[in-house]
C-alpha cells in the first residue's frame, strides 16, 4: 500500500500473478481451483506461505460472469473454464445480459466472492488481497467471442456499446461484492484491449474502465489494471483509466513504461518475461533480471512482477530467487 501511495518502502513489494503455479503447488486440478472458492483460496495462501508473496488474488479465469449469464460452459481438468459457444450473437440475445442471480450455490460469481473472503480472512492483515473482475471490454469478448466482438466494433458499433453498457453494470456489481469482503483492491483484466488502436481503445474500452474504477473508488477500494500484450501504444490512455496500479507485460519496453508511469505519479509492476526470465532461467539469471528491473524503476512507485502469469513448471528455486531479489538476499 505504501508503494501504491508513493510513500517510503523498506523494499519493493513482490506481486506476481499466480494461477497455474498456485494450483500446481497445492496438488489440485485446475478444474477444482477454478470452481471451488475454498480450493482457490487455499492454493493462494499456500503459495504465499511457500514463497513469501506481498499480494495474492482470487484470479482464475475470465468466465465467471459469462457462466452466470447462462453460457454453456466447459470445465477441463487441466485448463481454465470457457464458454462452449458465444452467448451473444446479435441484438435478439441482448435480454441475456440482465443482471444475473448470484444467490444460488452454482453461481460462479458468488464462488469467487467466497474465495476472496477466505483470502481476506486468511491473510488480509498481513498482505495485500485482491478480488478480480474482467473489465467490460474483456467481458464482451467472453460473451461474444473475441473475433466476433472485434468485428462488431466496425460492423455494428451501436450494438457493441449496448453490450458494453450492460456488462459494465454487472462488472461493477461483481467488483463491489468482492470489495465488501474487506479486500482493499480489485484486479481488473482487460487483455483484449491491447489488440485495438488508441482511438478504438478510447471509444470502446477506456470509458467503461473509468466507470468501473470510479465505482470501486467510491466504495473505498483500489484497482489494479492488468492488460496483457504490447500496450506501448496505449500507455497514456491506460493511465487515464484512473486505476491505482498498472501491470506492464514483457512485450513493453521497461524504460518507456517507467517514464510514463513515473511522470503520472502512479504505481506500476512488471515486466520480466515469464518464460525466458523464470521458466527457462537459472536462479541467478532470474535474480539478475529482477535486480535490473528494480534498478531501472529507480524512485518510481514500483512492484516487482513478471509481465504476466508465472508458469506452473517454473522451478521453485528460480521463483524463490525472484521473490527474494528486492531484499537483496543471496539465493
Amino acid at each position: 500500500m505504501a508503494a501504491i501511495k508513493g510513500q517510503t518502502v523498506d523494499r519493493a513489494p513482490v506481486f506476481p500473478l499466480l494461477m497455474f503455479l498456485a494450483q500446481d503447488r497445492l496438488g489440485i486440478t485446475y478444474r477444482e481451483f477454478a470452481t471451488n472458492g475454498h480450493a482457490l483460496a487455499e492454493a493462494q495462501l499456500n503459495a504465499r506461505a511457500l514463497f513469501g508473496l506481498d499480494a495474492i488474488t482470487s484470479c482464475s479465469d475470465a468466465f465467471r460472469i459469462t457462466a452466470d449469464l447462462g453460457a454453456d460452459m466447459v470445465y477441463p481438468e487441466d485448463k481454465p473454464p470457457f464458454a462452449a459457444q458465444p452467448l451473444i450473437r446479435g441484438e435478439p440475445d441482448l435480454p441475456k445480459l440482465a443482471r444475473p442471480d448470484v444467490s444460488g450455490p452454482r453461481s460462479r460469481m458468488r464462488d469467487r466472492v467466497r474465495g476472496t473472503q477466505e483470502l481476506v480472512n486468511g491473510a488480509g492483515r498481513e498482505c495485500l488481497v485482491l478480488g478480480w473482475v474482467d473489465m467490460p471490454f474483456a467481458e464482451a469478448c467472453s460473451v461474444c467471442g473475441v473475433t466476433a466482438f472485434m468485428e462488431m466494433l466496425y460492423d455494428n458499433p451501436r450494438l457493441a456499446h449496448t453490450v458494453l453498457e450492460r456488462l459494465t453494470e454487472i462488472v461493477i456489481d461483481f467488483a463491489l461484492m468482492q470489495l465488501a469482503t474487506g479486500a482493499p483492491m480489485i484486479g481488473a483484466g482487460d487483455a483484449a484491449a491491447s489488440l485495438v488502436s488508441p482511438a478504438m481503445y478510447r471509444e470502446f474500452a477506456l470509458p467503461y474502465e473509468q466507470r468501473v474504477v470510479a465505482a470501486a473508488h467510491q466504495a473505498g477500494g483500489l484497482v489494479k489494471l492488468h492488460i496483457c500484450g504490447n500496450t506501448t501504444h496505449l500507455l497514456t490512455d491506460i493511465i487515464a483509466s484512473g486505476a491505482d496500479l498498472f501491470n506492464v507485460d514483457h512485450l513493453v519496453d521497461f524504460a518507456t513504461a517507467q517514464r510514463a508511469y513515473a511522470a503520472a505519479h502512479v504505481c506500476f509492476k512488471g515486466n520480466l518475461d515469464p518464460v525466458a526470465d523464470l521458466l527457462q532461467a537459472t536462479p541467478e539469471a532470474c535474480r539478475r533480471k529482477a535486480l535490473a528491473c528494480l534498478r531501472m524503476a529507480g524512485p518510481a512507485r514500483y512492484m516487482l512482477s513478471p509481465g504476466c502469469e508465472v508458469p506452473a513448471a517454473t522451478p521453485d528455486d528460480v521463483f524463490r530467487a525472484f521473490c527474494a531479489a528486492p531484499a537483496g538476499a543471496k539465493v
